[in-house]
């Protein structure tokens, strides 16, 4: 049998050009995992005249997303992913869930990067080559 355990991602450390950058999720918050891979086109015109499916397939970048929490004294989160968003070269990023599972991809910080003043948190979307592994 099965045992479903689920809950907060805990901690987020990505290793880029030899510096160790850590963001904290917001607790009890949603961060959706898509591993990445190869994903079947979802319209429903794609059909032949007699009837019979037609597969598109394409392949997708792995992504992560959810709420990070912002130092707006120190700026370190905002400075760390303005930098890594600037350079050419992918980071190494883990993310640990609060049941031990780890994930892990070279990949970077993709889409807007600002905070939300009266929430302290940043939406922080990640995302990467090939696909998210689980160590």
């Amino acid at each position: 049998m099965a045992n479903f355990v689920f809950g907060d991602v805990q901690e987020i450390v990505c290793n880029h050009l030899g510096q160790t950058y850590r963001f904290y999720p917001k607790a009890n918050e949603t961060f959706n995992f898509d591993k990445g891979g190869i994903r079947v086109n979802d319209d429903a015109n794609q059909v032949t005249s007699n009837g019979q499916i037609m597969r598109q397939l394409n392949r997708t970048r792995w992504a992560v997303d959810g709420p990070i929490a912002c130092d707006t004294i120190s700026d370190s989160e905002l400075n760390a992913l303005n930098i890594m968003s600037a350079s050419p070269s992918l980071g190494t990023w883990q993310f640990a869930l609060v049941s031990g599972a780890i994930y892990k991809g070279n990949g970077s910080p993709v889409g807007d990067i600002a905070f939300d003043s009266n929430a302290g948190t940043i939406a922080l979307k990640v995302s990467g080559n090939g696909e998210l592994e689980k160590i």
